[in-house]
């Protein structure tokens, strides 16, 4: 992860942004609490504070939690009773988290403390920032979490960091103590006080972090997606025809709209489009035919999905909450169906996406379909088996992204006492949804490295110049066609070019130049 120290991101008693997020958990920018948000947390804590020594019983103020809600909880044992409810919910399993998910995990809690909407002492929030911003990173294994109560279990590891307890990975990367870590970046461990504990742990924190990266991430593969299409239809020798803007205006979903536009700009001006004596086929294949179609879909899907995650961004997610007019009240805000629903929508879309992209790269390697190119791509079919193991690759993640759409959300299992009798499943939704964004990258980059193939091939032909600067691109870490090679280390490559976004960047400069843009 980057240590951009310059970068520092406020948190006030408002909503962050994406960006923010993103800056935090990948880019190592630093946190600050504004002074509104201080003041609201002394404001709230004041609210607490009255409440503690109320002989009346107040909901993890002076109870138990849970199916344990109705136990009132003396004075004297009420610090027990936080620091007994972290240590006892930082009960995950399995592969440890990404650190970004973590960090992000983290910066989402601390933002709704910032709001003052929780009660907890500005120290607490305090503590947390002096964590992120000394790269101290919690151990989180990645079972735990139901979704409801929130991200109850990787929250819980974040806490107990906090106490100075747990494991947590240091600025450098290395397990450590967190006492230890703590006393290297001189922090001072913090004593829960009276509903604290309850607070650092309620809130669909981890499940947000994730789908703010998955729709990010999500954004620059579905233009990455729109290119390869693109090439592919140029690679075959199909038809830009059915691409034109008044035939997609016909259907004014704006995702379609915006896709069309891409293959249009990365399209325009190539000598490769056609039959090289000059007949264009009237119809391509619905993979080539139905791009903006599909892709569209997708785009318009990650923006229903940015307006959930817009607003869970603004909510303060805690259980129970101080109002605005200084009220202490239970609710249901920490359940996580309107994550989860988004985050399983998401994977849906991606999985469509992927098949869609294997299914052009199919048309490649086939004789009957690849309208004059040899078999596989090979250079010597039958001696070299070219790309026909790259598509199996592909088919074999698609099957995988297929498995992976099977909505998460739609499963409940009842836990503390049917306390918790439905819960959203959507921390299992993300995990998901970040395995299939990992797949697609790798479906994408497959099929720019088989259009790039097959361009060559089709010699003296050209593409035009948006491909020629993509080729060229892929060529500095990927030779040309040839006898088979070593292909996993190509695919590779062509996957680290499609992440990094430097095979788009090359179509973007030469769209640009010609004064458009891609989308």
């Amino acid at each position: 992860m980057a240590n951009n120290h310059t970068a520092v991101v406020e948190l006030g008693t408002g909503a962050p942004t994406r960006a923010d997020v993103i800056a935090v958990a990948r880019d190592g920018a630093h946190v600050t609490l504004a002074p509104d948000a201080v003041a609201a947390m002394e404001h709230s804590r004041a609210v607490i504070d009255s409440l503690a020594s109320d002989p009346q019983p107040h909901y993890g103020v002076s109870t138990g939690f849970g199916a344990l809600a109705s136990k009132h909880i003396p004075f004297e044992r009420r610090a027990q009773l936080q620091r007994s409810l972290v240590r006892s919910h930082a009960a995950s399993s399995g592969p440890e988290v990404e650190r970004e998910v973590v960090r992000a995990t983290m910066l989402l809690r601390l933002s709704t403390l910032a709001t003052g909407r929780t009660g907890v002492r500005p120290v607490v929030a305090e503590t947390y920032v002096a964590l992120l911003n000394a790269g101290i990173t919690p151990i989180v294994g990645e079972y735990g979490s139901l979704g409801c109560s929130g991200d109850l279990a990787p929250l819980a590891h974040c806490a107990l960091a906090l106490l100075g307890e747990g494991m947590v990975r240091d600025a450098a990367g290395d397990l450590v103590p967190a006492e230890d870590a703590l006393a290297a970046a001189g922090v001072e461990p913090i004593e829960l006080h009276e509903k604290e504990g309850l607070a650092l742990i309620n809130g669909t924190d981890g499940m947000l972090g994730m789908l703010v990266m998955a729709i990010h991430d999500l954004r620059a593969l579905v233009t990455t997606a729109d290119l390869a299409a693109a090439m592919s239809v140029e690679g075959l020798q199909g038809t830009e025809a059915v691409f034109a803007a008044d035939l997609q205006a016909l259907r004014p979903h704006p995702g379609q709209a915006d896709s069309a536009a891409n293959l249009r700009a990365v399209l325009a001006g190539s000598p490769m489009i056609g039959h090289p004596e000059g007949f264009t086929r009237v119809q391509d294949a619905y993979s080539l035919r139905c791009a903006p179609q599909v892709h569209g879909a997708v785009r318009d899907t990650i923006a229903h999905a940015t307006l959930v995650a817009e607003r869970e961004l603004a909510s303060a997610i805690d259980n129970p909450v101080v109002t605005l007019d200084d009220r202490l009240e239970s609710n249901g805000n920490f359940h996580g169906a309107p994550l989860g629903y988004v985050l399983d929508f998401l994977a849906i879309a991606v999985a469509d996406l992927a098949s869609m992209s294997e299914r052009r790269t199919d048309r490649f390697l086939d004789v009957a379909r690849n309208h004059g190119l040899n078999a596989f791509l090979a250079a010597d079919p039958g001696v070299d088996s070219g790309h026909m193991i790259a598509q199996y690759t592909q088919a074999g993640i698609v099957s995988e992204l297929k498995r992976l759409a099977m909505p998460a959300s739609v499963d409940s299992i009842p836990s503390s006492a049917m306390q918790e009798d439905h819960v959203s499943m959507g921390w299992s939704a993300a995990r998901k949804l970040r395995r299939a964004i990992d797949g697609l990258g790798r479906v994408i980059a497959i099929e720019l490295l088989t259009s790039a193939r097959a361009m060559d091939l089709r010699a003296p032909i050209q593409p035009g110049p948006v491909a020629s600067a993509v080729r060229a691109r892929l060529r500095t870490r990927v030779e040309g066609p040839a006898t088979d090679r070593y292909l996993a280390p190509e695919i590779a490559a062509a996957h680290d070019m499609v992440l990094d976004g430097s095979l788009l960047a090359a179509a973007a400069s030469v769209v640009s130049t010609a004064g458009g843009e891609l989308v």
